[in-house]
């Protein structure tokens, strides 16, 4: 019945190893999952699935396989243990349901009464007062009514059974889902490069155990540096005229890069980049950074991110005097080929659906000066715009 499973995960493409599921195998004979199909999905999402990315895809194929599961299965009645059954249903009852199946004789009763309809079953059942089965008045089963009981299988009925067995809620991480937050997170999550720097305020546990065994048991504690993501950003945002349409999406992007990121500067431009720019938009006349001293200041480790619609007029990116704010001497491809030449990788963050990009001469000005990596502001755009700047 699981290899079933495996086989409808990977015709949907999702990839799962034949040894992520060996893992799985080895895990339900360890019975950590056994009678309980929430258990089992969390247990098989856990291990066969590497990436958050594809969970809903997972959720998909699961409930699809599982919709059809009516009844435990019976040929493993003999393996069910009554502690088992005694914690899980102990842990998982309110005190009004633990009230309730005092009608039955109280959990015990209720226990013994379903160990032996199980050892005396030898077949599906449907309807009835006794049997484990669907429908029907049995306090074991599903699809029928009994006020105390222990359902089996999907919900139904009266719903009004002591636990149900295969209910679960599935949360959507798919590469097209919307710009929250944490969507957007995930994706950057791709762009990591974990060390240990500044002052030592983690408590280093292996290096406590041991330096105190190294001292004869006299307790010696050590610290360390929280480790951190190493990678430094320097985002450059448009703002202002048609990026008004994408505040939004550029804003989220703005905080998941400060979440994600210890080392990131961030400056603004309108349109494109000139000679200068600035940090705060509210001084931006009175306040501003040159460009030049951008590219003296910043290491060429930094990765850089451009954030824009890339909608302007041409003359604006190739002509001395485009900028719409001011007279600049050189051009703006002038100043965006000296960024590109101080750092060693750059890419171009789109708010525009990509399938407008071929209506604007600018955009595809940009887009070649940036080597064709200009990507959509989307969680998967920006999945493989951190791939590039990884390498």
């Amino acid at each position: 019945m699981l290899l079933g499973l495996f086989e409808a995960l990977r015709a949907a493409k999702l990839p799962v190893a034949l040894r992520e599921w060996l893992d799985l195998i080895a895990a339900l004979d360890a019975d950590l999952a056994f009678a309980d199909l929430d258990a089992f999905y969390h247990l098989a999402r856990s291990v066969l699935v590497k990436d958050e990315r594809h969970y809903d895809k997972f959720d998909l194929v699961f409930g699809a396989y599982f919709r059809g599961v009516r009844t435990l299965d019976l040929s493993r009645a003999g393996d069910i243990p009554d502690a088992w059954l005694r914690q899980s249903l102990q842990r998982l009852l309110s005190d009004e349901e633990k009230a309730r199946i005092q009608a039955l004789g109280g959990l015990e009763r209720l226990l013994e009464e379903f160990q032996r309809r199980l050892a005396e079953q030898k077949e599906r059942h449907e309807g009835g007062n006794r049997w484990i089965g669907t429908g029907g008045t049995s306090p074991f089963g599903a699809g029928g009514y009994n006020p105390e009981g222990i359902r089996i299988g999907p919900k139904g009925g009266g719903r009004r059974a002591v636990k149900v067995w295969d209910q679960r809620q599935f949360r959507n991480y798919a590469e097209d889902a919307d710009l929250s937050p944490r969507n957007l997170q995930i994706a950057l999550r791709r762009l990591r490069r974990f060390a240990r720097t500044g002052a030592p305020e983690e408590l280093d546990i292996d290096g406590t155990i041991d330096a105190t065994a190294r001292e004869g048991g006299l307790l010696d504690i050590k610290l360390r540096p929280e480790r951190h993501n190493a990678v430094k950003l320097l985002l450059f945002l448009d703002v202002g005229g048609s990026m008004d349409d994408h505040v939004f999406a550029a804003e989220a992007l703005f905080n998941a890069c400060k979440n994600e990121f210890k080392r990131l500067e961030h400056f603004y431009f309108h349109n494109f980049i000139y000679d200068q720019v600035w940090r705060d938009n509210q001084r931006r006349f009175s306040e501003r950074t040159s460009t030049l001293e951008v590219l003296r200041r910043f290491n060429p480790d930094y990765k850089v991110v451009f954030i824009g619609d890339a909608a302007m007029a041409p003359y604006e990116i190739t002509h001395p005097g485009g900028s719409i704010e001011g007279w600049n001497e050189e051009a703006g491809e002038v100043w965006f080929r000296r960024i590109k030449e101080r750092f060693r990788k750059l890419v171009w963050i789109n708010p525009s659906a990509a399938g407008t990009w071929s209506y604007t001469s600018s955009t595809q000005l940009i887009k070649r000066l940036v080597d064709e990596h200009m990507y959509e502001l989307t969680p998967a755009g920006l999945s493989e715009a951190m791939r590039w700047l990884a390498r």
